[in-house]
């Protein structure tokens, strides 16, 4: 009897750990992005990828179960024009990316809502060209975090960050300083609330990486970096022989977030 008893809990305890692996499996499970570039044109070209984005995609795919979708628009200066849309958007798994323009294509809702958009003539063309990135997380930040920076969205910055390197054996290696040499944990312990950190799967930039950090406004950024800049750890990080000349060039882009964006 006592031994029919000790089976049983063996074989609960093996389902419960079993139970629990899994868990945790999930819970690390990276996520993919899609980075979605709109450039534009006019005027026009915004207000109507707008509508499209605000009115028909972003509760398309809501309908479909996917959530803390963000759209952001760049902050002009003298050397930058304010003529894109960025919208980022985090799937489960690779397949549920590849499906989802089937699973748009059936929604009704969307096609009706999205009509102007969706119908566009030729002769005046919703966008000038529209870019896609897709990544796939880091493992220090397997999901989005959608910033929690307060104040006015006009005001806030979101800045993408894009480091490429020289050979894909050196993209790695950047990657690795990121997750097992700390950068993540550094940014995190300075309170840089990023969004994302990932690798870029297919773009045309690669070999790349990408990620996001937030701020309320230029000078909580300006304050940070500078932070970064002194940091015991970032200088101990950067002085590491294994880790120099890993990243060839770096393109920075300052955003906001729009009314209709989810962070």
């Amino acid at each position: 009897m006592k031994y029919h008893t000790l089976i049983k809990t063996l074989i609960c305890s093996v389902l419960f750990l079993g139970f629990n692996t899994t868990l945790q499996s999930q819970k690390n499970k990276r996520e993919f992005y899609q980075l979605k570039t709109y450039i534009l044109g006019n005027e026009a070209q915004e207000k109507l990828v707008d509508s499209y984005l605000k009115d028909a995609y972003l509760p398309a795919l809501k309908r479909l179960g996917i959530q803390k979708i963000g759209v952001f628009k760049m902050h002009p200066d003298k050397f930058t024009l304010s003529n894109k849309i960025f919208v980022l958007i985090p799937f489960s798994s690779l397949e549920q990316l590849y499906g989802l323009e089937e699973q748009l294509i059936k929604d009704q809702v969307h096609n009706q809502e999205g009509r102007d958009y969706l119908l566009a003539s030729y002769k005046q063309p919703p966008y000038e060209r529209l870019n896609t990135t897709v990544l796939v997380a880091f493992e220090e930040m397997s999901k989005m975090a959608p910033s929690t920076v307060e104040g006015p969205r006009e005001n806030r910055i979101y800045e993408l960050r894009s480091y490429e390197s020289p050979t894909e054996a050196i993209f790695k290696n950047k990657v690795e300083m990121f997750n097992a040499g700390g950068e993540v944990a550094l940014f995190e312990e300075l309170g840089f609330n990023a969004v994302f950190y990932a690798e870029v799967l297919s773009g045309d930039k690669m070999p790349n990486l990408m990620y996001m950090t937030t701020f309320s406004n230029k000078e909580s950024r300006n304050e940070h970096w500078d932070a970064f800049r002194i940091a015991p750890k970032w200088k101990e990080l950067s002085a590491m022989p294994k880790y120099q000349n890993n990243v060839s060039h770096i393109d920075i882009l300052f955003l906001y977030p729009t009314a209709y964006s989810d962070y």
